[in-house]
């Protein structure tokens, strides 16, 4: 598989830590393993589940633009979809095919980029192209999305997460208080505003559907490492539906519902 520059970077960059893989301190490839993994991704970041609404594509062609260790990627095959997911990173891969293997699930798995999809795989029609927090790492989002549009039909549903250009972690890291990933040196971590991202889809025939932000990290890094979930002060004092209301104007998470117009 021949990457450019931009992309080999990002490709080298998860290969040395895959995201979430410390998510667990049990042993990688175990199924108590996975659970935890899993546990723990749901627990911080519980509108994924609603967002990606796994039991709608039972007996559905799914594709998943970016697959990481795969646990989006287990809960649509549960459901009983069709899954097929894309990786770039090839230790990422490794962890999710193993996952699929332990779970007795099937799926299929195919090593690329998302700005060369169809190279990598046949084109054809998906009732859901999905990806969250993938897109806003890829050098070229135009490229990409004209890949994706290959295998959309005016039928499927074209559902992303890309980080959100208005909102608290944004204007943290603007400040140099915070930074984009866990682990330092992401080469690439774009971030959009709703009319950007309208002008980029327009331009290649999507239309957005539903935009709506969530997620706010509230809890103390060093402890989250730890594996305590314990809110920063700030966070810790605020009452609930204040916190609400700041994740769905100003949270991290932007996520996209969208098809060909």
């Amino acid at each position: 598989m021949s990457l450019d520059a931009g992309i080999k970077e990002v490709q080298q960059y998860w290969d040395s830590r895959p995201c979430n893989i410390r998510h667990s301190k049990s042993e990688i490839g175990s199924e108590e393993y996975f659970n935890e993994v899993e546990q723990r991704k749901y627990f911080v970041e519980p509108h994924i589940k609603n967002f990606a609404d796994f039991p709608s594509w039972k007996n559905k062609k799914v594709l998943e633009i970016g697959c990481g260790i795969g646990t989006d990627a287990v809960n649509f095959a549960r459901h009983g979809a069709e899954y097929t997911g894309i990786e770039l990173s090839g230790e990422s891969l490794k962890i999710a095919t193993k996952r699929f293997e332990v779970f007795g699930l099937s799926g299929t798995f195919v090593r690329g980029d998302a700005e060369n999809l169809s190279e990598i795989l046949e084109v054809q029609k998906y009732d859901l192209v999905y990806s969250f927090g993938v897109l806003h790492h890829t050098p070229n989002l135009e490229k990409a999305l004209i890949e994706i549009k290959k295998f959309c039909s005016e039928e499927t549903k074209f559902k992303f997460m890309v980080y959100s250009a208005n909102s608290w972690k944004q204007a943290m890291i603007n400040e140099g208080l915070d930074q984009p990933e866990a682990q330092y040196g992401c080469p690439i971590a774009n971030s959009y505003s709703v009319p950007e991202l309208e002008n980029i889809l327009k331009k290649i025939g999507f239309g957005i559907k539903v935009a709506a932000k969530d997620h706010i990290f509230p809890y103390d890094i060093e402890k989250y490492k730890n594996y305590e979930y314990e809110k920063t002060p700030w966070f810790r004092e605020m009452p609930n539906e204040i916190f609400r209301v700041l994740e769905k104007n100003f949270g991290w998470h932007l996520l996209v519902d969208a098809s060909l117009n």
